[in-house]
């Protein structure tokens, strides 16, 4: 701020030419004529502090003091000095030509008044300049010999008047940064609630979708739930896709239908490029991020936003939701891994003979039904991958055709227990849809009514798929059932074996002879002993040649069979021969 400067003669003598009147601001005041002026401010000094006191520079107010030091008489002033932090500061901008103020005695005074030594001068002295803070500078003056009374009262008026002014611009200056500090402070205070409303208002938002995410947890979770809050957070439609684009959860409007199919080769694009990044990606219409817990892919979480209207609440839930639904497919997929491995220890151990209260036990808690009738079902199929995928494709193929087996792995086969007999070559035809070719042979064996029979019939199996893979048409479905006399021509067979063989072909003969006192199965024996000739049979029998051939059309009748084709005939006599000879005619 500039000082208004007063007449450059400020001593005790005035120009005798008087001013011209003018009118004063104030009503009725008339202003002072300037000899009046004078008598009363003979040395200029009220002028003075009217200039001192609008100044706002301290060293402009020194200035001003040590050129009005000549005014008040025989002075001159020498030097003028401001208070530091580092000391005494010199005033810049006096008399080039001034004698050089002794600084080291400076120093010495500290904070006091007192004399100093200059050349040619009898009398210098260091006037201290004071506030309420203690000293801020110094105006030192010199005279040819020291002053009066008067002179020396208006030296320390015009020091007072400085002091006084020099600590009203400091204070001044002081008010003015402490203004400067609180419109400063009040700025960054505005600018700290603002960002405080936005984090306040960005909280909420993130608290509620944590909210709505975590009651979607506490309901139990779940796909279609996960895909509904989202919608409901973003407003815009929601969807979840298997790894391979297929559509597995939609909420919100405009669902397609059909549901558009992509391409393996897109599809694969796709998703290598959204991995690429960490957070969601914009494809097209949709913004898409992938749950991949443990860095496995198990799904995509898609946004449809055509008109791109996404914000950072609307990323932020959808980054969210997306760790919801990695952690429910993880936890998804753990399960079902546990219940795989569950099931499959069941099945090895029914295979290889458990106990059976156990095993009713632990079908129960896999969620099968091991009191109904079963089947054993052996496949092998050539150049199956030594991982999983073989597996999967067989279970595939059996639940297309009937309920969910119990499935396990036994070198290069795999083993299926199964509810429902395998229906001709249908499980077959779709194996060989699944993996690409028809060469494959697959062993099923007979009802299985209880776990203890599970060995046995696994057994079966393997030996109608051994004798599948030995015929001339390796390729299909054998049932041991329909094996007829190969049940009993392959090594290691038991009694038990012999015995259901014989059962299977003689067993209503042998019953209608227990029960009725006859001698049929006896009959037919001796018949194929006798190579089907009448007289040489009824002979052995000792019957008439219409006896036998009552008996024998008494055999066709209840035994149901063709004694005239082939293959029941040899499975007839092999069966009378192992009653006779192996079994020694035991009904």
């Amino acid at each position: 701020m500039a000082c208004r400067h007063p007449s450059r003669s400020l001593s005790a003598h005035v120009s005798d030419q008087e001013a011209t009147p003018r009118p004063s601001n104030t009503a009725g005041t008339e202003q002072l004529d300037p000899r009046q002026l004078a008598a009363l401010d003979p040395y200029g000094l009220l002028m003075l502090s009217q200039t001192l006191f609008t100044c706002a520079e301290q060293s402009e107010i020194v200035r001003l003091s040590m050129r009005h030091v000549s005014a008040l008489g025989p002075y001159r002033a020498e030097a003028g000095y401001l208070a530091t932090g580092d000391g005494l500061s010199r005033v810049p901008g006096h008399d080039a030509g001034a004698p050089t103020v002794d600084e080291a005695r400076m120093k010495e005074l500290g904070e006091a008044d007192g004399s100093v030594s200059l050349p040619e001068r009898s009398w210098n002295w260091a006037f201290g300049l004071r506030g309420a803070g203690g000293l801020i500078g110094y105006i030192v003056v010199s005279s040819r010999s020291g002053p009066d009374e008067q002179g020396h009262f208006l030296l320390s008026t015009l020091v007072a008047l400085t002091s006084a002014a020099m600590a009203l611009a400091a204070s001044r200056a002081t008010h003015r940064g402490n203004a400067g500090e609180l419109s400063r402070l009040r700025t960054e205070r505005d600018t700290a609630l603002r960002q405080l409303d936005t984090v306040r208002s960005k909280l909420d938002l993130q608290k509620t979708v944590h909210e709505a995410l975590a009651g979607v947890a506490a309901r139990g979770g779940g796909e279609d739930a996960i895909t509904q809050a989202l919608y409901k957070l973003t407003g815009l439609s929601a969807l979840i896709e298997d790894r391979f684009g297929n559509l597995r959860s939609w909420a919100g409007p405009d669902r397609p239908d059909p549901y558009p199919v992509r391409s393996p080769t897109y599809q694969e694009g796709m998703l290598r490029q959204v991995a690429r990044e960490a957070g969601p990606v914009r494809v097209k219409g949709r913004l898409i991020t992938l749950a991949r817990p443990r860095g496995e892919l198990l799904g995509v979480l898609a946004l449809e936003d055509p008109e791109a209207t996404a914000d950072e609440h609307t990323m932020f839930a959808l980054d969210q939701a997306q760790r919801s639904l990695a952690q429910e497919l993880m936890h998804l997929r753990e399960l079902t891994e546990v219940g795989l491995r569950l099931r499959r220890q069941l099945i090895d151990d029914l295979l290889e003979g458990t106990d059976e209260t156990s095993a009713y036990a632990r079908a129960e808690a896999v969620g099968h039904d091991l009191q109904r009738t079963h089947y054993v079902v052996v496949v092998y199929w050539p150049g199956n991958a030594p991982d999983d995928s073989f597996t999967r494709a067989v279970e595939q193929a059996a639940a297309a055709t009937a309920t969910r087996p119990l499935i396990t792995r036994r070198g290069d086969r795999v083993v299926l227990l199964t509810e429902v007999k395998p229906n001709d070559d249908a499980v077959h035809a779709a194996l060989a849809h699944e993996l690409g070719t028809p060469d494959g042979a697959i062993g099923v064996s007979t009802p299985c009514d209880s776990p203890d029979g599970v060995p046995r019939c696994y057994q079966e199996a393997l030996r109608a798929l051994e004798v599948r893979q030995n015929s001339r048409q390796s390729s299909g479905t054998t049932f041991f059932d329909e094996l007829g006399l190969y049940r009993i021509l392959g090594p290691g067979n038991s009694l038990r074996e012999l015995e259901g063989f014989v059962r299977e072909w003689l067993g209503q003969l042998i019953d209608y002879d227990a029960g009725h006192d006859t001698e049929l199965v006896e009959t037919l024996s001796r018949y194929f002993d006798c190579g089907g000739n009448y007289d040489d049979a009824a002979a052995a029998l000792t019957v008439h040649r219409s006896t036998l051939r009552y008996r024998l059309q008494r055999i066709r009748e209840i035994s149901d069979r063709d004694l005239a084709d082939v293959d029941t005939r040899l499975n007839l006599q092999v069966a009378t021969r192992v009653w006779k000879i192996i079994l020694g005619g035991r009904r």
